[in-house]
């Protein structure tokens, strides 16, 4: 297999004709004509529409997450129906339904307010909230059933119990996770051309496809590549640093734990002996 690899670089190497790649690929002429815009439009829609969709979809998700683990039946069904849809449809869809769908339903006059801002938010952020909802019920149930009994024996109430002894923890274990759906988030902005976007709404993927029409070269493409390069790598180093901090944080925990069982154990070795 390696061999194979080898043979088919070198080949590449040799015969491919670079003066066409570069022309086709790297030419700099479109990418001094795609700059301030592709970052002072692209890029800045694009990281508007992605935290947008994720700030709606994070409070939703939350909202859902608690009902997939409320004790009232009803809301677990609602939860896990709304959860099992939205996992189950391409985003795709769910976007043109917000887009097109809903004004159709509801009468042409109807929008959602914030224009294509809002709508590919609102759009995204259904999609991304079933996803996200998933990572916050896995991150309670992470956290362990002493905690919510401590806080009970306090005299806190189950919400309160949730609100400041539950969630806080919760979240310290899902960052890592919630950082990736982020990145994905990131991606599927990519989606929103499907709802007419104008010059200034435009996000990077759109902003790149029309520049490629324009001077039928795939230069704006490579330059989307690298600007969502720019964008995501960064946060997917900051997912590996945040995991192997945690991994630590698990591994001194346990550590703690089985000196304070050794301990115990030679405790009431030395309460044997004494006897």
């Amino acid at each position: 297999m390696y061999a194979g690899v080898v043979v088919v670089v070198v080949g590449a190497v040799l015969f491919a004709d670079w003066g066409r790649i570069q022309r086709n690929f790297f030419n700099v002429e479109i990418m001094r004509e795609m700059m301030p815009g592709a970052i002072t439009i692209g890029v800045r829609n694009t990281l508007l529409y992605t935290f947008g969709a994720f700030a709606f979809g994070f409070v939703l998700a939350l909202v859902l997450a608690l009902m997939r683990l409320s004790p009232v039946a009803p809301y677990r069904w609602f939860a896990m129906g709304y959860i099992e849809l939205f996992r189950g449809i391409p985003a795709l869809i769910t976007i043109l339904v917000v887009a097109f769908g809903l004004p159709i339903a509801f009468g042409s006059g109807w929008r959602i307010p914030g224009g294509v801002l809002g709508t590919g938010s609102v759009g995204l952020g259904l999609v991304a909230a079933a996803y996200i909802a998933e990572t916050i019920r896995a991150g309670i149930e992470a956290v362990p059933l002493g905690q919510a009994e401590a806080a009970r024996s306090l005299g806190m109430t189950g919400g309160q119990a949730m609100a400041y002894i539950i969630l806080p923890q919760a979240f310290r274990i899902i960052i890592p996770p919630m950082t990736n759906e982020l990145v994905l988030l990131l991606k599927d902005t990519s989606l929103l051309f499907v709802i007419g976007t104008t010059p200034i709404t435009k996000e990077l993927t759109k902003f790149a496809r029309d520049m490629m029409a324009q001077n039928a070269n795939a230069t704006p493409l490579t330059v989307a590549a690298l600007l969502y390069l720019i964008i995501t790598l960064p946060l997917t180093y900051l997912v590996r640093r945040l995991e192997r901090k945690a991994g630590k944080g698990r591994r001194s925990a346990t550590d703690r734990e089985e000196r304070q069982a050794k301990r115990a154990r030679e405790k009431e070795l030395r309460a044997g002996e004494r006897f």
